[in-house]
């Protein structure tokens, strides 16, 4: 079957213009985009669909990434159902302090789960798609790549690696990595309850930071600092709820209890390979780059790459066989943009330690609360304008 008339999925037996690997959010949103261009597409996965479709992880979408997929038709369930947001909370010393980020920069985020998109994306993508692959080999990536899997061979033109840290495509870049390990953990909880505030909710405590994000009308996701070295058994229910209830609860406002569905210490540190492209391999998301959770930005980061990458492979087709060379700096300029945002975040959430560095925190929030330059500054990246510059 061909598509839009240009171009066939799979031109012949082993045989396509891309195979991607990984059908995250960036390697389905790659193969969705170059579909809608006529460009043909493998999509190869290691896990199951069943263990994709249910991976919780992400949950909050800029309004500049919802806008990019609506363009290519692939928003519509997330604009019938997902909730907005555009404001949040500092609770600090059992005060609450507003930041309406809508006011100063006329955006939102989209609040929908990752799993939820990734549901979207494999419903709009029409073309082949394997799942449980193993032994995924890529080769001949500088002319005439192709990649091997289960005992075949499928010969293509470019090799979009989307397969996260611990995929295989990764180690064919060879690139030098910058990392950053905060030196703490980040337990990650969704409770079976409704949420306990209407935004987002920073709290900023000296027993450690403490989140709260809205996930659905009856789920909420919930992040506790902790050791790097915890683990969830360490974390005790009743443990878990005290701790939220000292960090996150206001006078008369409680923190509402149920049942915890999720329960798991992540590791903050970041990453950043300094190249994304090799030959025709070209890296999206997590491949290139980890952002620690801490301004929920990776999988913003995702879209925006594969974005990117998918205009550029769309061009080569059309002829401009020099398209792809600045993929790498045009992806990086935003991932730095929010690698340094979220260091800030880090450095404003985690710094509780002692009575001197409270007082910095002090100060830095009545800068950002009270002066409306500080303010639209900050806003402006917390939503993902002007990321690139």
């Amino acid at each position: 079957m061909c598509v839009f008339g240009r171009r066939c999925y799979v031109r012949a037996m082993g045989r396509t213009d891309v195979v991607v690997i990984g059908a995250g959010p960036a390697g389905l949103t790659v193969a969705n985009l170059l579909h809608r261009a006529g460009i043909g597409c493998l999509v190869l996965e290691r896990e199951t669909r069943e263990f994709i479709e249910n991976r919780a992880r992400a949950g909050f979408v800029e309004e500049w990434a919802v806008r990019a997929l609506e363009r290519n038709g692939l928003a519509d369930r997330l604009l019938r159902r997902a909730a907005t947001q555009g404001s949040f909370e500092f609770r600090v010393d059992g005060t609450s302090h507003r930041f309406d980020y809508a006011d100063l920069t006329g955006h939102r985020h989209f609040v929908y789960p990752q799993q939820e998109l990734v549901k979207d994306l494999l419903a709009c993508y029409p073309g082949p798609i394997r799942f449980s692959v193993g032994d995924i080999q890529l080769r001949s990536l500088d002319s005439s790549p192709y990649v091997a899997f289960d005992g075949e061979r499928v010969d293509c033109d470019f090799v979009a690696g989307c397969d996260g840290a611990r995929g295989v495509c990764q180690s064919h870049v060879p690139a030098t990595v910058a990392r950053h390990d905060y030196g703490i953990g980040w337990l990650a909880l969704l409770a079976e309850a409704p949420p306990s505030a209407e935004s987002v909710v920073f709290g900023i405590h000296p027993n450690g930071f403490a989140g709260h994000m809205a996930r659905t009308p009856s789920v909420t996701r919930y992040y506790l600092q902790c050791s790097a070295d915890d683990t969830a058994d360490d974390w005790p229910d009743e443990r878990v709820w005290t701790e939220l209830r000292a960090r996150l609860a206001l006078p008369g406002e409680p923190i509402v209890a149920g049942p915890l569905i999720e329960k798991r210490v992540l590791r903050m540190h970041n990453y950043v390979l300094d190249r994304m492209s090799a030959g025709r391999l070209h890296l999206a998301g997590e491949s290139a780059h980890l952002v620690a959770p801490i301004a929920a930005k990776g999988m913003n980061l995702a879209i925006h790459d594969a974005v990117l990458l998918a205009q550029g492979i769309s061009a080569w087709y059309d002829g401009e066989k020099s398209a792809l060379d600045g993929y790498s700096a045009a992806c990086l300029g935003r991932v730095w943009q929010y690698q340094e945002f979220s260091q800030w975040l880090s450095d404003l959430f985690h710094g509780s330690r002692d009575p001197f560095t409270h007082q910095l925190i002090q100060a830095r929030l009545r800068r950002l609360l009270n002066s409306r330059k500080a303010a639209e500054s900050f806003a402006e990246i917390y939503i993902g304008q002007h990321a690139d510059h």
